[in-house]
């Protein structure tokens, strides 16, 4: 993966991360002391509410072992296949949970239930996510420590799920043709024996206490500030359960559907924050591809400005040697004439030099393609390239295109990169004015009866009056990582094909940069 790249799970927490989550675990805890509250009523057995919420549970947690074993298998990671593996177990188990619970589909339950067998699952089933968590610290700093690739990560996540089926199987089996070996934690279908009950909770409790330790000591993105609500909201359920003497009470209820909420709330903030960076991500790229075609268009610009520049002292170095050869060809040469040829080929030679020193690299892609088009569609087409970008950064644009205004012939790609390059500038002026409001204006009309004028207007910080005259000099920025080359190459553009570039102060804030071109096409200087 590329070094810049931050993924779901190595994004840093913010500040609005740690209040939401604080806030969370709040009223999970404020939920416990209601739950607490509620008189102990038994309200009968609903046969369908274990299988529905079992089901739904069960899903969800298939849906975020999806989610960890895809990003464990991009990045390589040990830690992130234990947590999709703990989600294969804990999602899995909750099976031969609902078809073992007495009442759902017969009644003493199926798979040859008895009294505890379902009782002893969702034991089992507490105690995965805890170890789960906990392997994931582990696995975490070892992944950060190691500077190998890892290995096979679609072998490893492979093994995980598998050894989840395997450990379902094993813990059915054992609550269920071991059941008489097992303490007995419930007296019939109803009541529980409260103090194995309590030995058994004990338990998970402990596991669940160590795994928020553990997480809170080494909390270092995103996902540890999720993890540590989720275990936090699963010690509130724990100890919930382990508050009721039995079934089928308001309470039971209640705390049910706190464990279906809590594993909802991972799910739905993991696919959230996933589409969020996807979005970013897709941006970002779009931004690279666009700097990237700006620079072809900039390396362009430079060989046509290198071009001009150079040709001229090229042509009297080669003038002045012709010179001096005629003087010295002669019978009687001449040789203080010849003295002053070589002198002003010398001096051609130097300017030349001092031109082709002042640009690092060059790049041409052959001639221009030129092709008639209106220049209001190249507008829409150029703001709507940065539209996303635009609405990311909360910024509006407002297009007063003259109407019937006479075709252009030029290179389209070109004019579109001039364009791009000036929006793009207006963006980065207006992030630097916050207190101003954020808006674009483009304006397209007729000029001089034969031209057309585009303006390109903006709110942001605006051009200092005594560097407005120098922002079109090469090498000359007003940004902090600027190259200098941006506008003069646009002007280039422009100026070669017969156009003209130039900006000015906006009335109360901001710039406006005026790009006239010549209807019907560029014509050579």
């Amino acid at each position: 993966m590329p070094q810049d790249y931050l993924g779901l799970f190595d994004t840093p927490p913010s500040r609005k991360h740690l209040r939401y989550s604080m806030a969370i675990v709040g009223l999970l805890f404020v939920i416990l002391i209601a739950i607490l509250a509620l008189p102990e009523v038994p309200v009968g057995q609903i046969d369908a509410f274990i299988p529905m919420v079992g089901a739904s549970t069960a899903l969800v947690d298939l849906v975020i072992a999806t989610l960890f074993y895809a990003q464990a298998t991009v990045f390589q990671s040990r830690a992130l296949s234990a947590l999709g593996t703990g989600y294969v177990f804990t999602g899995l188990i909750l099976i031969p949970h609902a078809l073992t619970f007495p009442g759902a589909f017969a009644p003493d339950g199926l798979l040859g239930a008895g009294v505890s067998t379902t009782a002893w699952i969702y034991i089992f089933w507490r105690l995965g996510l805890p170890i789960a968590v906990i392997l994931y610290v582990l696995f975490k700093r070892a992944d950060a420590a190691s500077t190998s690739e890892g290995g096979r990560p679609a072998a490893r996540v492979a093994v995980g799920a598998v050894a989840a089926v395997a450990l379902v199987v094993a813990f059915t089996v054992m609550a269920t043709v071991g059941h008489d070996l097992l303490p007995q934690l419930y007296l019939n279908r109803a009541l529980s024996n409260y103090p194995h009950m309590i030995a058994a909770a004990s338990t998970v409790i402990a596991l669940a206490v160590v795994s928020i330790f553990v997480l809170f000591r080494h909390r270092r993105t995103l996902l540890d500030v999720w993890l540590l609500v989720v275990m936090s909201a699963w010690l509130v359920q724990t100890l919930l359960f382990l508050s009721l003497e039995g079934r089928f009470t308001i309470s039971w209820y209640f705390t049910d559907i706190v464990v279906l909420v809590s594993h909802i709330y991972l799910m739905l903030a993991l696919i959230a924050e996933s589409s969020t960076l996807y979005a970013k991500l897709a941006i970002a790229t779009s931004a690279r591809n666009r700097e990237r075609e700006a620079r072809l268009m900039s390396m362009d610009a430079v060989a046509a400005a290198i071009s001009h520049e150079v040709g001229q002292p090229l042509s009297a170095v080669t003038t002045s040697a012709s010179a001096g050869l005629t003087w010295l060809s002669r019978e009687k040469p001449d040789l203080e004439k010849v003295g002053e040829a070589l002198a002003a080929a010398l001096d051609a030679g130097r300017r030349s030099f001092d031109v082709l020193k002042s640009t690092r690299a060059m790049f041409t892609k052959g001639p221009a393609h030129l092709e008639e088009f209106d220049l209001n569609d190249l507008v829409r087409e150029s703001v709507a390239l940065l539209s996303r970008e635009m609405a990311a950064k909360k910024i509006s644009v407002q297009l007063v295109l003259g109407e019937g205004l006479p075709p252009i012939v030029a290179d389209k790609v070109q004019l579109q990169q001039v364009l791009v390059n000036l929006l793009t500038n207006a963006m980065e002026s207006i992030e630097g004015k916050k207190s101003q409001p954020k808006r674009i204006e483009v304006r397209s009309a007729p000029a001089n009866g034969s031209d057309v004028l585009l303006e390109v207007s903006d709110t942001g910080a605006g051009i200092p009056a005594d560097k407005i005259d120098k922002i079109f000099d090469a090498f000359f920025t007003t940004k902090g990582r600027g190259t200098g080359l941006g506008l003069s190459l646009c002007r280039t553009i422009v100026e070669e094909r017969g156009g003209r570039l130039w900006a000015s102060t906006g009335e109360k804030h901001g710039a406006t940069f005026h790009l006239q071109l010549p209807a019907g096409g560029f014509t050579a200087r």
